[in-house]
């Protein structure tokens, strides 16, 4: 019998914990949608040239002119971090939602866009950029996928909004 109320507790004290995980997550969401008043819109001509010219600046010498990454961008370098990853269709930025983008250029791979020690060369540009010239940047991107890749990204982006 002991043994059972043993049990019982341990599952009630798992399911504290992850409604609090939920929280948490949820919580994060809201304050990564918080954080982007303003969109990448790839079809946004002067946000996207704007981003062209900041892109060439400040992210074209890791990934790419023409966002290609540095060559062998899925293994890990002799420092144990990892390349930078493309941009275009070939990598996985398009796999992400827009807050998670902006919160990788504006804060890092840190907590809660990486996981806890997580080394990598990418900057935090929220020091270096105003938060309109990251979503230039990010449209900047955009605008260079495939028409798919958009489509793709923007049910995702939609999705995490809570939108269908």
């Amino acid at each position: 019998m002991t043994r059972c109320l043993v049990m019982v507790y341990l599952c009630e004290r798992r399911a504290v914990v992850c409604r609090a995980a939920c929280t948490l997550v949820a919580a994060l969401v809201a304050a990564c949608s918080a954080d982007s008043g303003d969109r990448a819109d790839p079809r946004d001509a002067a946000q996207v040239a704007k981003g062209k010219t900041i892109y060439d600046a400040q992210c074209a010498a890791c990934h790419g002119r023409n966002l290609e990454g540095q060559p062998a961008w899925q293994s890990r370098l002799a420092s144990g971090r990892m390349p930078a990853p493309p941009h275009d269709d070939t990598g996985h930025t398009w796999h992400h939602p827009d807050a998670v983008l902006f919160g990788i250029t504006k804060h890092g791979v840190a907590p809660p866009y990486g996981p806890p020690g997580y080394q990598s060369d990418m900057p935090a540009f929220g020091t270096t950029l105003a938060d309109d010239e990251i979503w230039s940047v990010l449209a900047y991107i955009k605008s260079r996928w495939s028409p798919r890749a958009q489509d793709v990204q923007a049910r995702i982006d939609r999705k995490s909004r809570g939108e269908q």
